[in-house]
């Protein structure tokens, strides 16, 4: 418990039932993680709410991973918001970016009146949710499987997600929240149907029983500074036992750096690295998702002087 005492809001972590047939995961995310992330780049509040569930359905996923490698929730089409993602490496970093459009937002909050933006609104007709898992491993093909963004929310959208890509029943419960003084606050909590079997016997009614507690929990006890992720466990599954995991710490961290990126613009055609090339020979190159920038030389990546 001392790292939690330590880092109250920034952590996930797997927890099992004694008698339910449920195995899941609960994360908070705050000061160390998802507050940064989002003031980086100042997006409205409710783009940042969505934004914000992005990164916790990704931490949610990928900290089950038994290999080493992240997890990406991403989702694109081509609304007011063209693309976000949601990034989780399994050493416990974490980033996240969206991409939108300032006046196609500013009028479609226009529209719903102050009212959180649903999926369709955001993404349009054709827009994609696609989970994407990537090996460390060199070698390894990354997995990615799609739905449509065609629910209110994205929560609805990742269940759609398990039981069509997946075939795992599965609950989630997101919130992302803003508070009074500009922090930024997040929870969230998965909990997946385990499979009968000659031991277990037929585990419906007992997933029946833990959908419906799970299903008391409000936004508010998600991202609750008072209620640590313990005791809210505690509050659902008491009567049946439950047990968390030791928790991981997340951070915000990005995995840009300037060899990755100097790998990434060699394997660009040399007109179009001349086309971008600025009068002091440099390429100038910002990360979406940190914000840091790179003066690049354009011989560093060609072979030779511009």
């Amino acid at each position: 418990m001392s790292a939690l005492s330590s880092h109250p809001e920034d952590y996930v972590a797997s927890f099992s039932s004694e008698t339910l047939p449920v195995a899941g995961r609960v994360v908070r995310m705050g000061s160390k993680t998802l507050s940064p992330i989002l003031q980086r780049h100042a997006y409205p509040d409710h783009l940042g709410e969505i934004l914000g569930e992005a990164l916790l359905l990704a931490t949610l996923v990928g900290s089950g991973m038994k290999f080493e490698g992240r997890v990406m929730t991403q989702a694109e089409g081509d609304g007011p918001v063209s693309m976000l993602v949601g990034e989780y490496h399994k050493d416990g970093s974490v980033r996240a970016y969206s991409r939108f459009e300032q006046e196609r937002w500013a009028y479609l909050e226009k529209v719903n009146k102050g009212l959180k933006p649903h999926m369709p609104q955001l993404f349009g007709p054709m827009g994609r949710l696609g989970l994407i898992i990537v090996h460390d491993k060199p070698g390894m093909q990354p997995y990615q499987g799609i739905v449509p963004l065609a629910k209110g929310s994205l929560q609805e959208c990742a269940e759609d997600y398990f039981h069509q890509s997946e075939q795992i029943e599965t609950c989630l419960a997101m919130s992302v929240k803003r508070d009074q003084a500009g922090e930024w606050h997040g929870g969230g909590m998965m909990v997946q149907k385990i499979a009968g079997d000659d031991a277990r016997g037929d585990t419906e009614d007992g997933w029946l029983e833990a959908q419906a507690l799970f299903n008391t929990l409000t936004p508010e006890e998600l991202i609750s500074e008072e209620i640590a992720a313990p005791d809210l466990l505690y509050r659902l599954f008491h009567e049946g036992g439950v047990r968390m995991e030791a928790p991981q710490l997340l951070i915000d961290r990005c995995t840009c750096s300037e060899d990755r990126l100097r790998k990434t613009l060699s394997g660009m055609a040399d007109e179009s690295l001349h086309d971008m090339v600025e009068p002091d020979g440099t390429l100038k190159v910002d990360c979406q998702f940190c914000a840091r920038h790179y003066d690049i030389p354009i011989e560093a990546v060609t072979g030779r002087q511009n």
